[in-house]
């Protein structure tokens, strides 16, 4: 029997969308990537609780997606399962016990967020303006902007184990840092988040909101698919400053470019594959390496084509 006929008959059950041999460039900004034996549109914590178990018991290597905004997919495709978060997992609404609370599921974009937030007056999430991604892979990897993180409005996160167990944590339990939290490394799948923002006044937060926005429009290359910043900010520099410094700009490997607007991007300028960005990536940290003696941690998540686990 195929090792994925327990898998699809589960998902089935439960209402959700199976599709196989799923194109991953139709999933992620960088547009690259090849089929994914599943790809799964998960619409409930009842249904992704039944999923995780057959994963388990059959042995189906998993990966969760967001919006696929900070992720590199290999050429080949992955030989596992995409569960797409979706359906309650976008539930988004004011806390009933407190107006400066919002409760979001982890599929809800952030800008669909951000919205939210000026739309109910509520301040301190402007820096999120912009960013591309989910609420859910945002709390994951501590995203942040302009002096802002999600550190900062993140109270809570609701999470369902690996093993399907339900759980929650907050406050230092979250464990943020630098683009990390305690998720980076327990292997839960954020389902929900708290955020606490405040009061604030609608003008202000439409200016700054508009101020991060252009600042994105001027600086980033946003015409282009890529993944965002390719790589974490070095203690004492900037990324793109030490690419700049060292000629980079406008470097290309096949389709892949180092943006010529930002050099801490990599764009998608010419149907580029994956081999062509993991290419440039290994030549710009060596090169900053040589040039300057500092180290470039990747950013971008590069999934291996065979264990769906991050490299």
């Amino acid at each position: 029997m195929n090792r994925y006929h327990q898998l699809d008959e589960t998902a089935r059950s439960f209402g959700c969308a199976v599709l196989q041999e799923e194109p991953m460039r139709n999933h992620t900004s960088f547009k690259i990537g090849g089929p994914a034996d599943r790809f799964l549109e998960v619409g409930g914590s009842a249904a992704l609780t039944g999923i995780l178990r057959i994963c388990r018991e059959e042995r189906i290597p998993f990966l969760i997606l967001g919006k696929g905004s900070n992720l590199l997919v290999p050429d080949e495709g992955l030989r596992g399962a995409v569960l797409h978060l979706s359906g309650q997992f976008e539930e988004l609404r004011l806390s009933p016990d407190d107006p400066e609370v919002i409760e979001c599921g982890c599929g809800v974009s952030l800008a669909r967020l951000c919205k939210f937030a000026q739309a109910n007056v509520l301040s301190g999430l402007e820096f999120a303006w912009g960013i591309p991604g989910s609420a859910g892979g945002a709390a994951y990897m501590n995203a942040g902007a302009y002096g802002g993180e999600m550190k900062d409005v993140v109270q809570s996160c609701r999470h369902i184990t690996r093993e399907g167990r339900p759980g929650i944590l907050q406050g230092e339990a979250l464990a943020f840092s630098y683009r990390k939290s305690a998720y980076t490394k327990n292997g839960a799948v954020i389902t929900g988040i708290t955020l606490r923002l405040k009061k604030g006044l609608s003008g202000e937060i439409q200016e700054k909101m508009d101020d991060f926005m252009q600042r994105r429009k001027n600086k980033q290359p946003l015409e282009y698919p890529s993944a965002g910043s390719v790589f974490k900010r070095p203690e004492g520099y900037y990324a793109g400053g030490l690419i700049q410094q060292c000629g980079l700009k406008g470097k290309r490997i096949g389709g892949a470019r180092v943006s010529e607007k930002h050099a801490g991007f990599i764009i998608n300028e010419k149907d580029a594959a994956c081999t062509d960005v993991l290419a440039l990536i290994a030549f710009i940290q060596e090169t900053v390496k040589r040039e300057t003696g500092v180290s470039l941690e990747c950013e971008v998540k590069a999934v291996d084509a065979n264990t769906l686990q991050f490299c």
